[in-house]
C-alpha cells in the first residue's frame, strides 16, 4: 500500500481508534478484536466479513497489482473463532483453480462471494466464467460486487465499475448485490444509480446495498433509494472501516439536527451507521433483509 491508498488506510485506522499501525506484527489480530467488539456492542447480530483475492490476468497468471490480500483460509479461521462473523469469500474467476476453490469454500460454509470487478479486473461477461457463475447459482451463493467508483483500493479497469458488467451472472441466475448502489465516489466518477434501477427492474435476483453511503459523494444516493419503487431490494451494509460521516445526511436534509448530534456521540461506527439510516427512514426490514439473500448453510 502506497501513496493515496496508504493515506486513506491510515485515516481509516485513526477513525476506528487502532492503537497500532500497518507495520505492527499484531495489526491483524488487534483489528479483528476491535471489529468483533464493535459488532458485539452494536445492535447488529452478525457481520459479513469479506476476503479479498489477488488480481489475475485472463490467462490465469497472478498480477503484481492491488494493495492488500485477505486469503479465504484466513477469513474462515477468523469466522470460526468469532461467531459474530459470517464468511464472504473472494475468488477471482480467472484463477486456474477457481472452480476447485469455489467447491472448497462452499464446503467450508461460504455465505457470499465478493469481487471488485474494477479493481480485480474481472470482465464478468466472459464466456470462460460461465461455469463459475453456474456453480454459484446452483449453490445459492450470492455475488457481492463493487459498483461505481473506488477511492480506497487501486483500480485496474475503470470500465468495470458499470453495473452492466454484472448482466451475465444475473442471466445465469446468480443473486447479485450491487455494493454502494452504483453511486459516485468522487466528482470525477459517473453515477450509475439510474442504470442500476433499470437493471433491478429487469432482474429480480439483483439487489443493492447501502454500504459506504454516509460519505461525501455517495450520500447523494440515499434520498433516491428511499424514494424509489424498489426499496425492498436494498440491504444494509457498512463497508467498515470506511468512515461514517455525521454531516452528509444532515446537509442533504435527510435528518434533523438532533439526530445528527445523537449520531455524533456514537463512537462505534457500525452502530452510528445504523442509527443514521434509521433516522433517515430506513425500516427494520432493511437491516435484516440480507438473511434472505445470503446462502443458507
Amino acid at each position: 500500500m502506497a501513496g493515496w491508498h496508504r493515506f486513506m488506510g491510515g485515516m481509516m485506522c485513526r477513525m476506528i481508534g487502532m492503537p497500532v499501525g500497518f507495520e505492527h506484527d499484531d495489526f491483524d489480530e488487534v483489528y479483528v478484536q476491535r471489529l468483533a467488539e464493535w459488532v458485539r456492542e452494536s445492535s447488529m447480530d452478525r457481520a459479513l466479513l469479506l476476503a479479498q483475492d489477488e488480481v489475475y490476468n485472463e490467462d490465469g497468471g497472478r498480477r503484481d497489482f492491488g494493495s492488500f490480500h485477505v486469503p479465504n483460509d484466513y477469513l474462515f479461521s477468523v469466522c470460526e473463532t468469532h461467531p459474530e462473523f459470517l464468511p464472504a469469500v473472494s475468488i477471482h474467476p480467472a484463477r486456474r483453480d477457481a472452480l476447485e476453490e469455489l467447491d472448497r469454500c462452499l464446503a467450508r460454509g461460504a455465505r457470499a462471494m465478493k469481487l471488485l470487478p474494477n479493481c480485480h479486473d474481472v470482465n464478468c461477461s466472459r464466456p470462460a466464467y460461465d461455469a463459475f457463475w453456474e456453480k454459484m447459482a446452483e449453490a445459492g451463493l450470492p455475488l457481492l460486487a463493487h459498483t461505481g467508483g473506488e477511492m480506497t483500493v487501486p483500480v485496474a479497469n475503470v470500465r468495470y465499475q458499470d453495473p452492466a458488467i454484472l448482466r451475465r451472472p444475473l442471466e445465469i441466475g446468480v443473486k447479485v448485490i450491487a455494493a454502494h448502489a452504483a453511486s459516485s465516489s468522487s466528482l470525477w466518477d459517473r453515477d450509475y444509480f439510474h442504470d442500476l434501477l433499470e437493471m433491478m427492474a429487469e432482474f429480480p435476483n439483483l439487489y443493492a446495498d447501502t454500504s459506504a453511503l454516509n460519505t461525501p459523494f455517495r450520500s447523494a444516493a440515499l434520498r433516491r433509494i428511499l424514494d424509489c419503487d424498489l426499496l425492498e431490494r436494498f440491504v444494509h451494509g457498512s463497508d467498515f472501516p470506511v468512515p461514517v460521516g455525521i454531516w452528509y445526511a444532515r446537509l442533504r436534509g435527510l435528518i434533523d439536527g438532533e439526530s445528527r448530534a445523537h449520531a455524533a456521540g456514537i463512537s462505534n461506527l457500525i452502530e452510528r451507521d445504523v442509527v443514521l439510516k434509521e433516522a433517515m427512514g430506513f425500516d427494520g426490514a432493511h437491516f435484516t433483509r440480507m438473511w434472505q439473500v445470503l446462502r443458507r448453510v
